[in-house]
């Protein structure tokens, strides 16, 4: 029954899917389950841009693909990404950076993060689309999601008064981590199996990019919050695509 509710917690964090049933009483639990939403959200996203590349029109394809992912997740981990620019680049101690990163307003630094990460992301959705290398897409977007499940059973949450996040944080360890990164490897092995030496690039793309964003947390505030898995997410997502059209030419 646990293991239910946290495919409901799941996919209501991290979509806008109001799927019914009720809330797991350990949110980490809902971890198991974040590579798995992670496969659906970008399934859907493909979806979006393969139809619209069925025109001809690959620009306006790479950008279904954002925007879908957008609209699916309501710009959770965007918002994340903002929020850390603003807090990493902004702020001078431990203290006065989650100050910034938990306020709302976006400022200079976010904005440009913001602007910045999206460009490169369509540049490799572009280029992938027009390679009609679909699969590495949708691998993108799973190991961006078990990104933050590596980051949220690896490191302490920062907040000492606790935030939105730490109930995901508080109670992931060795189990959470294990569980979705054999799942990943599995769901990888059957989306590339085209190509099976993309999974290769795709994890070490994903584990590069989320062992330096966590690194760069640790030594600025200590720790993770909601913002760093969500930066976290992006962050993967945009080096998973990047390698595998890289790798693709």
């Amino acid at each position: 029954m646990q293991a239910i509710r946290g495919l409901v917690t799941a996919f209501r964090t991290l979509t806008i899917l109001p799927l019914p049933g009720r809330d797991t009483d350990r949110f980490s639990t809902a971890l198991y389950w974040f590579p798995a939403a992670g496969l659906f959200i970008g399934s859907v996203q493909v979806c979006c841009a393969f139809a619209v590349a069925m025109s001809g029109w690959h620009e306006l394809a790479g950008l279904a693909m954002i925007i879908s992912g957008v609209m699916l997740t309501r710009g959770l981990h965007a918002d994340g990404l903002a929020d850390l620019a603003d807090g990493f680049w902004g702020g001078k101690t431990k203290e006065s950076t989650l100050r910034i990163m938990k306020d709302p307003n976006v400022g200079s630094f976010g904005a440009l993060a913001l602007i910045l990460l999206m460009l490169v992301k369509w540049v490799a959705v572009l280029k992938l689309v027009e390679l009609q290398a679909y699969a590495p897409l949708v691998s993108g977007v799973l190991l961006a999601r078990w990104s933050q499940v590596l980051l949220a059973s690896t490191m302490p949450y920062a907040r000492s008064e606790g935030g939105t996040a730490h109930s995901f944080v508080h109670g992931a360890g060795a189990p959470h981590l294990l569980v979705t990164t054999m799942a990943s490897i599995l769901m990888l092995w059957l989306i590339l199996y085209a190509k099976p030496e993309l999974v290769a690039v795709a994890l070490s793309a994903a584990l590069a990019s989320t062992v330096c964003t966590g690194y760069l947390s640790y030594r600025k505030i200590g720790g993770v919050t909601g913002d760093v898995l969500g930066a976290a997410s992006e962050f993967c997502e945009a080096s998973v695509w990047i390698s595998c059209a890289l790798f693709c030419l």
